[in-house]
C-alpha cells in the first residue's frame, strides 16, 4: 500500500438553495468544506460520521458525479476535476461506485445480464458473442447463480441486488471502488456476507475502497485507516490500530456509543447535547463547539488546524493535549 492512488486537497462543495418566484439563490448548503486526505493502492479508507455530515457528497465528488467548487482531486496524479470526453470515460473505467440502495441503483426495466454487461459494452471490453459467458462468470464471482442472467431486479432480495451492484462495479476491474453505505439497508447477517465478499474481491484484484458508513464498528473491521467527518470537515484521521484511543472529542463520543456485549462492563460516556447544526449556517470557529463538553472561548472564535499528534494520527482540536492528558 505504498503507491499513492488518490489525493484530495482542500475540497469544497456547496449547493445553492433556491427561493422565491424567480428561484434566486437564498442560501447555500455547505456540504463539504476544505476536506483533504490521500489513499494508497490496495487500501481501504473508512469515512464515518453522522447523517448530513457530507460523506456522500465526498463520495460523489471522487466518482466525478459532482464537480467540486474548489480544491483538487488527483487520481494517479491526474486532476479529475477538469476531465471531459475520452479522459473522463477512461477515469470512470478505473473508478466505480456501489450505492446505498441496491434497488434504486438498478434499472428495473433491464435484465440482470444487461445491467452487468452495460459497462463492458460502453468501454468495448467484451465481444458480443462473449458477453453472456463474461456476465455469468461475474455472477458466480459474487455468489449468484448463472441462470439469474435473464431475471429482473425485483425478483431478488436486497442482499442479492447488492451483489448484482458489486458485479457491475467490478466488471471493469477498477482500481478504486467508492462504497457509499453499501450494507446499511441490509440485515446484519446479509451485511456481514457482503463485507466478506468485498474483502475477498479486494484480495483477488488489489482493489482500493473508500468505504463510507455511520457504523464505526464495521468500519474498524474493514478499514486500514479511518477518517471522521463532522459538518463538512474531517476532524480526525488515523490508522485503525490507533482507534483504541481516539483524540478528538467527537470521535470519542462515537466510540463510546458503540454497544458492548457485556452488560457489567463500565465505560466513560461522552454525552453530546443538541442536534448537529445546519450546514446552511455552520457555527463559527470549531464547528463542533456547540455540542462539545470541553469547548472554551477559543473554540467559538478560532477554527482548529488539523495537526499530526502521533505518527499518522491527525486531529483538529485546540485542546487535544489537555483532553487526552
Amino acid at each position: 500500500m505504498n503507491d499513492k492512488l488518490l489525493s484530495v486537497q482542500n475540497l469544497v462543495k456547496h449547493f445553492p438553495v433556491k427561493a422565491g418566484f424567480f428561484s434566486r439563490t437564498a442560501a447555500s448548503i455547505k456540504a463539504v468544506s476544505d476536506v483533504s486526505f490521500e489513499m494508497s493502492s490496495g487500501e481501504t479508507l473508512g469515512l464515518v460520521g453522522e447523517s448530513g455530515c457530507g460523506k456522500t457528497t465526498v463520495a460523489r465528488l471522487i466518482a466525478r458525479l459532482y464537480k467540486p467548487d474548489s480544491g483538487r482531486i488527483e487520481f494517479e496524479k491526474q486532476d479529475i476535476g477538469s476531465l471531459e470526453g475520452s479522459p473522463l470515460k477512461n477515469f470512470r473505467k478505473k473508478t466505480q461506485m456501489i450505492f446505498q440502495d441496491p434497488y434504486s441503483s438498478l434499472n428495473p426495466r433491464m435484465r440482470v445480464g444487461s445491467i452487468i454487461a452495460e459497462p463492458l459494452e460502453i468501454h468495448g471490453m467484451v465481444a458480443r458473442q462473449d458477453k453472456r459467458r463474461k456476465v455469468e462468470e461475474l455472477l458466480e464471482l459474487v455468489g449468484l447463480e448463472k441462470n439469474f442472467y435473464d431475471r429482473y431486479p425485483h425478483e431478488f432480495s436486497g442482499g442479492q441486488r447488492q451483489r448484482i451492484g458489486i458485479a457491475r462495479a467490478i466488471a471493469l476491474v477498477p482500481k478504486l471502488i467508492v462504497a457509499d453505505e453499501p450494507v446499511s439497508a441490509l440485515d446484519m447477517s446479509v451485511a456481514s456476507q457482503i463485507v466478506n465478499l468485498l474483502q475477498e474481491l479486494q484480495e483477488k484484484y488489489g482493489l482500493s475502497y473508500l468505504f463510507i458508513s455511520h457504523d464505526l464498528k464495521l468500519v474498524k473491521h474493514l478499514s486500514h485507516r479511518i477518517a471522521v467527518m463532522y459538518l463538512g470537515k474531517i476532524v480526525e484521521l488515523a490508522p485503525k490500530t490507533e482507534w483504541q484511543k481516539p483524540l478528538h472529542p467527537y470521535s470519542q463520543a462515537l466510540i463510546a456509543a458503540i454497544p458492548v456485549p457485556d452488560p457489567e462492563k463500565k465505560r466513560n460516556r461522552i454525552l453530546l447535547s443538541g442536534e448537529i447544526p445546519s450546514p446552511m449556517n455552520p457555527p463559527s470557529g470549531c464547528a463542533f463547539h456547540t455540542r462539545c463538553p470541553f469547548a472554551e472561548k477559543k473554540c467559538r472564535e478560532e477554527e482548529p488546524e488539523m495537526k499530526e499528534w502521533a505518527k499518522n494520527h491527525w486531529s483538529a482540536c485546540h485542546f487535544t493535549e489537555k483532553i487526552n492528558a
